[in-house]
């Protein structure tokens, strides 16, 4: 395998960042538009992890999320606008489920696709105030969780992160105590240290289970399995440092800083916690 990005991969992300940082702000079904148009639901494991990863920094509203990793992976094909998957046995906590297109339901009869308007599905509250999910109501679904969709999950955690890292440099390069900035104290450094340390490690992690599984590799299940369970340990690390470095202005309303939190810690949540996938390596 090669671990080092080539010159491709390396424009690919900068195109991203420039392309999500352009249209961050504009109405979702636009970003979303501009999303497909550029094709980038069509990207390999590794460019698709890239891609998730500067969509989380943004904290991304779209169903890009659900649609290329929930979905595709289940049905081998992309959907008819965008669509989201039920593969955890129970329906619950569905990506996007509520304003799906296509919905794709993983059943004792094998895979099953019916449009999001039949579905009974309902929107339920979830940290994270962009996000989408919903429980659905289905019978005879079983569990087969996709390497992918733990992938893109981790990926999109591990941009969230990032962002919350670079708001908590910003600040405290800039905010004063005791006649310095923040940042010359020792004690600071070593948590932004720490926390630059962790994204890396699931970054790498992640890198290498979208490796595994382009190059089908039999290692493509625990690898996912590690990068999951490496960027949740991350974002307990990051949101712990993060709010405590930003001090009481990273709990207003009114702090960017949250969304990120949120997004962070709503990937966590989702499919599983750190622990769960640590005890499906060692089974």
């Amino acid at each position: 395998m090669e671990f080092e990005l080539d010159e491709e991969q390396r424009l690919l992300r900068r195109t991203v960042r420039e392309t999500v940082t352009k249209v961050r702000g504009r109405p979702e079904d636009q970003q979303w538009d501009t999303y497909l148009r550029l094709g980038w639901l069509e990207a390999p494991p590794l460019e698709l992890a890239l891609i998730l990863e500067e969509l989380g920094y943004a904290a991304d509203p779209t169903p890009f999320l659900a649609t290329a990793t929930w979905f595709a992976p289940l049905t081998g094909r992309l959907p008819e606008g965008s669509g989201t998957a039920v593969f955890d046995g129970a329906g619950r906590y569905v990506l996007d489920a509520d304003r799906a297109d296509e919905v794709a339901l993983l059943t004792r009869r094998g895979v099953i696709v019916v449009p999001g308007a039949e579905l009974a599905a309902g929107r339920v509250p979830v940290l994270d105030p962009h996000l989408h999910a919903a429980h659905v109501d289905a019978d005879g679904l079983v569990a087969a969780v996709p390497e992918l969709a733990l992938l893109g999950l981790a990926a999109t955690c591990v941009g969230a992160c990032r962002r919350v890292l670079d708001l908590v440099l910003d600040h405290v390069k800039q905010r004063a105590q005791f006649g310095r900035p923040l940042g010359s104290f020792q004690a600071v450094k070593h948590k932004a240290a720490d926390m630059h340390v962790a994204i890396e490690r699931a970054r790498a992690l992640t890198h290498f289970g979208a490796l595994t599984l382009a190059e089908d590799d039999p290692r493509r299940t625990d690898a996912a399995h590690m990068a999951k369970a490496a960027a949740g340990e991350c974002q307990r690390l990051v949101f712990r440092h993060g709010l405590q470095l930003f001090g009481a202005m990273g709990f207003t309303w009114e702090n960017e800083l949250q969304y990120h939190l949120k997004r962070a810690q709503a990937c966590d949540l989702l499919l599983g916690v750190a622990s769960v996938h640590r005890k499906a390596l060692l089974a």
